[in-house]
């Protein structure tokens, strides 16, 4: 059974010159468990990858231990040039980049600073099932103030639900009801 305890946080990111701010962010599927191998690979080369994770507890038969969580498991987000992809496409663990076909997708730049915002909030953040059906909100007040995502309930507590569309996945932090508005 996994609890979820701390807030998550982003991975650190290297400076070798290159500036990749300008391109879009693209999500880099890596084979499984080799999530921070491919990042540190990605930072040697200049890139600046995205993994996000949370601390959860996991209990075993005969003790509990802290654990860090990648939020989206087998796969690093980065920002690259889609026309120049063999540098991260030779990147060790990593398989290929998420698209349609043989053209890579970007993700929106909203949707990567939503889940930035979440994890440097300091609430507990966790994985959440992908929501297609329910209400649009945005937060007014709080530490994620400004950002927009799904209300879900859980257990009579409300959770803000921010997704990546493109990898059907989402994660989910406990907001307060009163900080909520709904978006039209």
């Amino acid at each position: 059974m996994s609890i979820p305890v701390i807030s998550g946080r982003a991975a650190s990111t290297g400076d070798t010159g290159n500036d990749y701010s300008t391109y879009p962010w693209f999500a880099v599927r890596v084979r499984s468990n080799h999530e921070r191998i491919a990042a540190l690979h990605l930072r040697q080369r200049g890139y600046h990858p995205f993994t996000p994770s949370c601390k959860i507890e996991r209990a075993w038969s005969d003790r509990k231990k802290e654990i860090d969580q990648l939020l989206f498991p087998g796969y690093v987000f980065s920002r690259l040039n889609p026309h120049d992809r063999l540098p991260v496409l030779t990147t060790p663990g990593v398989i290929g980049l998420v698209g349609f076909g043989k053209t890579p997708q970007s993700i929106p730049e909203q949707e990567i600073s939503r889940i930035r915002r979440m994890i440097e909030s300091g609430l507990p953040v966790i994985p959440w099932p992908f929501l297609e059906l329910g209400k649009p909100v945005l937060i007014e007040y709080g530490p994620l103030a400004g950002v927009e995502g799904i209300l879900a309930e859980e257990r009579g507590k409300y959770r803000l639900v921010v997704s990546i569309n493109l990898l059907k996945r989402s994660v989910s932090a406990q907001v307060d009801r009163n900080w909520v508005r709904p978006v039209s």
